[in-house]
């Protein structure tokens, strides 16, 4: 079983930075891909920012420029460092890992941390 393990929300300041954290652990394909998705309340789940293993990224067109999506291989950690934070930024942010084996895929989930910009 693959857990996901994340960090770094908290409360900040429109304008202000904020670098989320997620780890991997358990049985992972080398080829993979982790990605940050979001849900703010009454809304559904958005992609936010993903990169998979061989270095591949793909940005929501709402945070390009502001977001850096960065990972650590040898450590299955993925990083999402956040600048220029808007209030439309709060929400809850979820870690995502995709991960596949021959014809069997997996996906697998964070347990969320919330990100609230608010003056």
């Amino acid at each position: 079983q693959v857990q996901l393990v994340e960090s770094g929300g908290g409360l900040v300041q429109p304008g202000g930075s904020l670098r989320l954290s997620c780890a991997a652990s358990g049985n992972i394909a080398s080829i993979n891909v982790m990605g940050w998705y979001r849900q703010a309340p009454g809304k559904q789940r958005e992609l936010v920012a993903r990169m998979s293993s061989v270095g591949s990224t793909n940005y929501a067109d709402s945070v390009k420029g502001r977001f850096t999506i960065s990972r650590d291989n040898a450590k299955n950690t993925v990083y999402l460092q956040m600048s220029s934070l808007k209030p439309e930024d709060t929400a809850a942010y979820y870690c995502n890992l995709y991960t596949k084996f021959s014809t069997l895929e997996y996906n697998y989930w964070g347990q969320g941390t919330q990100v609230t910009v608010s003056s």
